[in-house]
């Protein structure tokens, strides 16, 4: 995840000050209304958590230690790790009948080397895009997002996993696919068209993002909304023992619809803690602006940023699969998963009721 470093430091000082994990639990922006989140003419109770059940903890354990192994070089951007990266979620995609996003079928947008800043020594990259078509209203587009890639080797070819950051959001991604493609062979497609984004260059400065932003393959103005999905693996310095829990940002800044439907999807289904500290107007770490959906929000797409927070093992060597929390992770996941079940058979889309907040 982007420029966290400061964070990770104040971070420290505030471990190294204080023993105790904070009690704290932040409380919602603004209090949900009730609303009925009674998805498929009646029948969500029933099929919505059959395909919960379809993620587990077997499945996102093992495919994040392929994509977080020492073979994936640390998917630094453009570099031969990104490459093999991409083949892996290409091919996923493939074995498993999900069609591509972009116009060719080749499922890669390619992400010029020119697009990254000016003197950069960064080569050709590229975004990966798979797509399920709504049975209804296929115009319109939920996007669920992750960064694919990482900050590569260092000097003394030391990889940088990145197994939390972001292997958790992409492998998140492709379980997601997944329940979704099951069940759509059981009957029951989702009425609104699915876009799986797997964006480069996210540690370079969200330029994967920007690039799909400005070069949508799906016009902005259909995109209902974007659930950004970034690290989500681990516990972090203010949660060590609490095993339910996930940061949401940014879900009440520009729709009260999608802030109440999250809410509500989590009081029926979950009951996590949902911490917002994070989504504080003027809070300092500002993380609303520092990950892929910001590329979306500022287009007027409303979003939803999942979130575990900083840990000790931040963008060291030692993020590697075997950190993960996978009981929590299986939880966050499935929370997405659910949030987006009821975004895409609802019938109606969020309602943008308020400006786009700036930086």
């Amino acid at each position: 995840m982007l420029m966290k470093h400061l964070f990770f430091i104040l971070c420290c000082a505030t471990v190294i000050l204080s023993c105790k994990e904070s009690k704290k639990t932040v409380s919602d922006p603004q209090k949900p209304v009730y609303i009925d989140i009674t998805s498929l003419e009646g029948d969500d109770n029933k099929v919505l958590p059959k395909y919960l059940e379809t993620i587990t903890e077997d499945e996102l354990k093992e495919m994040l230690y392929v994509y977080a192994s020492d073979e994936m070089e640390g998917r630094d951007t453009g570099e031969p790790g990104q490459k093999k990266a991409v083949e892996y979620l290409r091919n996923y995609y493939k074995e498993n009948n999900i069609a591509s996003g972009t116009p060719d079928g080749n499922y890669f947008q390619k992400v010029p080397k020119d697009f990254f800043r000016s003197n950069s020594v960064f080569n050709d990259s590229e975004n990966v895009l798979a797509f399920i078509k709504g049975s209804e209203k296929p115009e319109e587009v939920l996007v669920i997002s992750a960064h694919l890639d990482h900050v590569g080797k260092d000097s003394k070819g030391n990889i940088y996993n990145g197994a939390d950051d972001d292997g958790s959001g992409t492998i998140a991604l492709l379980e997601i696919a997944d329940a979704f493609q099951q069940a759509i062979k059981d009957g029951y497609p989702p009425k609104r068209s699915i876009l799986f984004l797997h964006v480069t260059g996210e540690e370079k400065g969200l330029y994967g993002s920007k690039y799909y932003a400005e070069n949508p393959v799906y016009p902005l103005a259909n995109t209902i909304a974007d659930l950004n999905i970034d690290m989500i693996g681990r516990n972090d310095f203010e949660h060590p023992n609490d095993n339910d829990y996930v940061y949401l940002i940014g879900s009440d800044k520009l729709s009260t619809d999608l802030h109440n439907i999250s809410a509500a999807v989590n009081m029926k289904y979950f009951n996590m803690n949902l911490d917002y500290r994070y989504n504080a107007e003027n809070e300092p770490n500002r993380f609303y602006y520092r990950s892929d959906h910001y590329n979306f929000a500022k287009h007027n797409v409303p979003i939803i940023f999942y979130f575990n927070g900083v840990h000790e093992d931040y963008h060291k060597i030692t993020d590697t699969p075997d950190k993960i929390n996978y009981p929590l992770y299986q939880r966050r996941v499935k929370l997405v998963f659910a949030t987006a079940w009821e975004l895409v058979n609802r019938k109606d889309r969020p309602v943008v009721d308020k400006a786009v907040p700036r930086p």
